[in-house]
């Protein structure tokens, strides 16, 4: 009997040897090393609030930019516009409906329609006033014709074609708008993301010196702690799960805020859409509204800062750790972290 006494102490004693230690014990469980709310903590989540908000709202100006510059492109790219100016004797209307027939003539091209006087005159309204009369006036003319995106007309030929039928006709294609339009979203694209990494950085070099903050703060606990056998990982994981959940929560605050802009933004244009500045910011910016696909690169973007700032914290406690080691098996070092 004593013996089986014995042998169960040994065992109680070497299971007990398996567990992990701790920094101490409140009301039975573990009590973590590093607090689970603190003035650190706080600032923290608040810095990853508003690096995640300004993420977001990169994102999503990037989104509504590029989905503008394709609406556009989309419009520009399915017509031509022929331009036919006055000329001493000149049939005008005669002149319009020639220049619509040659261009229907070609493959590739679906529809012509004359701009009327009465539509050419709301175009140049804004400039010239009501009331213009188009025999006094040398305003050109217009003719549009929608083509076809995927089997586009022979745009080259048409404007030979134009020119000899009806002289000092004008063919243009848009492609310059549409290059110009293409150059603007790939500029949009490439300053967004340059923005991102720029807060992403500042994100991560935050990270690193508030999971150095918090070592300092309990690097007693943590020399004690490898000290008696505690892995580096065990340790890691301590902090990693500390700095994940401040993560969370303030790119989540961050991620929602930007959200509510947007649909805020999205209510101020259209409560007030008929005003001159709603009339402006929609002509400069289209419809203030982002798709599902930009909201779930919101979301994408929350992920990605959560466990960037886990994965920093984590390396930064590893190294720590190991810098620790070498200094306590370097006797002749006195320096600290």
């Amino acid at each position: 009997m004593p013996t089986r006494g014995k042998e169960r102490e040994a065992q109680a004693e070497r299971q007990t040897a398996r567990k992990p230690p701790t920094a101490g014990r409140q009301h039975g469980k573990p009590t973590p090393i590093v607090p689970p709310s603190n003035v650190q903590s706080r600032a923290l989540m608040a810095v990853i609030a508003i690096m995640a908000f300004l993420a977001c709202l990169t994102l999503g100006a990037v989104s509504m930019v590029r989905a503008t510059a394709t609406s556009w492109q989309g419009g520009i790219s399915r017509e031509v516009t022929i331009q036919i100016k006055p000329a001493e004797g000149r049939d005008m209307n005669q002149a319009l409906l020639t220049a619509r027939d040659v261009a229907l003539q070609f493959v590739g091209t679906i529809d012509g329609q004359v701009v009327d006087e009465a539509a050419t005159e709301r175009l140049l309204e804004p400039w010239l006033g009501t009331g213009l009369d188009f025999d006094e006036l040398p305003v050109p003319r217009l003719v549009i014709v929608t083509i076809d995106e995927n089997n586009p007309p022979d745009f080259s030929a048409m404007a030979e074609a134009l020119q000899g039928a009806v002289p000092g006709a004008y063919l243009d294609d848009h492609r310059a708008w549409v290059n110009r339009l293409s150059a603007m979203a790939d500029a949009t694209t490439t300053i967004g993301a340059s923005i991102m990494a720029l807060v992403f950085s500042a994100m991560v070099l935050t990270v690193v010196f508030a999971t150095r903050g918090a070592l300092s703060g309990s690097r007693d606990i943590v020399e004690v702690l490898h000290f008696v056998g505690a892995e580096g990982s065990f340790v890691a994981r301590q902090f990693q799960n500390h700095f994940l959940n401040v993560a969370l929560k303030g790119a989540f605050l961050g991620g929602g805020m930007a959200c509510l802009f947007f649909v805020a933004a999205r209510f101020w244009q259209s409560r007030f859409l008929a005003t001159p500045g709603a009339d402006q910011a929609t002509a400069l910016f289209g419809t203030i509204s982002i798709g599902w696909g930009a909201y779930a690169g919101i979301l994408l973007t929350i992920v990605i800062i959560a466990a960037l700032t886990t994965l920093t914290a984590r390396l930064t406690v590893i190294r720590t750790i190991r810098e620790i080691d070498r200094i306590r098996s370097d006797p002749a070092r006195t320096d600290t972290l």
